[in-house]
């Protein structure tokens, strides 16, 4: 008798992942024959976390040598100090009068980071700023998670891997391991968006309305669903499950409840909100503020914080417009869009813009297709450029949080 080989099967390659097949209408909901966990998470992980560590390394060191304590800069800066007050107090309790007379009152702020933090720094030994830490590191984790899960479901395993790289290096990826609301915001958000791809719309509008009680452009996530849900129940002609109706309406009600709540303590109830916001020099005036800044910059000159926002803001709209053109769903163009239109129309300390942008990783999707596609080809370049991205990231985050004195 002949002999049969016997083919190891650790030598056959395996196969990609399916690629999702697309509703006939553009910007569409995706129908996913796979299900089950990602595979390939642990090394796009391991990278997050390993270029976050090294940035609060880099915050530490710098705040060393620059004879400061190491993590004040971390849990204490700028916003974080109203969020732990609030952990502490309550609202009603701080008041800040600006040289120009505003009065800025802590209603401006969002409720769930600091009650995330009551609650941990009443159940751990814990400060209210390694408190706020320990959330802000853990709401990363699960962010960045989020986004793997979401880029292998779309464009597989080496786009999502890609994708989680791009974002731990933004530029202002620092800000996603401080006492900031960012990094809360961005995973409740990524979660919404991942139900909605998959269908789930309960939970889509549940995690939205949580992400609105994050932070102010919550909204933006009670849209993308929103606008997704109705997308969805046009092309399919109505023929849509009850789940996708009560996702629609759970979705802006966090946002919409805080507005109210506030409204409520000042005394005008539809435009209560937008009065204390407009003393944070906060408002949509449809970009006016942002024109006045850019001509400024561009006559006169400005530090190395603004001249990198402006970078980034002027990247988000171009990436923008490469994501339309990648054909993305809607759910993700809308979230991503209406972000980049907030940063835009609406006024502000334009330093801290790009920090609203950090939430919007489809924006890296055109950036991380084409790293995917070098890595293929040219590993070395795509090391090569990604290293140099990632020192650029490290040392940026550390002047903006430990050295410069532009608001956050």
């Amino acid at each position: 008798m002949p002999k049969v080989s016997r083919v190891s099967t650790s030598s056959v390659p395996r196969p990609e992942p399916a690629a999702p097949s697309r509703p006939s209408g553009p910007f569409g909901l995706p129908r996913f024959a796979r299900r089950g966990t990602p595979e390939g998470a642990v090394p796009a992980l391991a990278l997050f976390a390993a270029v976050r560590l090294a940035g609060i390394v880099a915050v530490i060191l710098t705040n060393t040598l620059r004879g400061r304590p190491p993590l004040r800069t971390l849990a204490h800066s700028w916003d974080s100090r109203w969020y732990l007050h609030i952990a502490a107090e309550g609202y009603g309790h701080k008041i800040w009068l600006t040289p120009h007379g505003a009065v800025q009152t802590d209603w401006a702020f969002f409720p769930l980071y600091p009650a995330l933090i009551r609650a941990l720094d009443t159940v751990l030994p814990l400060t209210p700023g390694q408190a706020a830490l320990l959330v802000a590191w853990i709401a990363a984790a699960v962010a960045a998670y989020g986004v793997y899960v979401i880029g292998h479901l779309l464009y597989g395993r080496g786009v999502a891997t890609a994708l989680v790289g791009l974002w731990a290096v933004m530029p202002h990826a620092v800000e996603l391991t401080i006492a900031y609301t960012e990094s809360l915001f961005a995973a409740l958000a990524i979660w919404s968006l991942y139900c909605v791809l998959k269908g789930r719309w309960l939970w889509a509008g549940a995690l939205a309305a949580l992400a609105g009680l994050a932070r102010p452009s919550g909204f933006a996530m009670a849209g993308a669903v929103v606008l997704a849900a109705g997308y969805e129940a046009w092309h399919r002609r109505g023929r849509v499950p009850w789940r996708l109706w009560a996702g629609a309406v759970l979705a802006p009600l966090g946002f919409l409840g805080y507005v109210l709540w506030v409204g409520t303590r000042v005394g005008d109830l539809f435009g209560g909100y937008f009065t204390v916001q407009s003393a944070w020099d906060s408002r949509f005036d449809f970009g006016a503020g942002s024109a006045r800044f850019v001509k400024a910059l561009l006559l006169h000159g400005g530090g190395v914080v603004y001249t990198v926002a402006l970078l980034v803001v002027a990247a988000g709209v171009l990436l923008f417009a490469l994501l339309c053109l990648d054909g993305a769903p809607l759910v993700l163009v809308a979230f991503a869009g209406i972000l980049v239109l907030l940063v835009v129309a609406g006024s502000g300390s334009f330093s801290s813009k790009p920090r609203f942008l950090l939430p919007a990783f489809p924006l890296l999707v055109p950036l991380a297709r084409a790293l995917a596609r070098t890595w293929r080809v040219r590993p070395g370049q795509a090391v090569l450029v990604y290293g140099a991205l990632t020192l650029v990231s490290l040392m940026f985050g550390a002047y903006v949080t430990a050295v410069a004195r532009s608001p956050l």
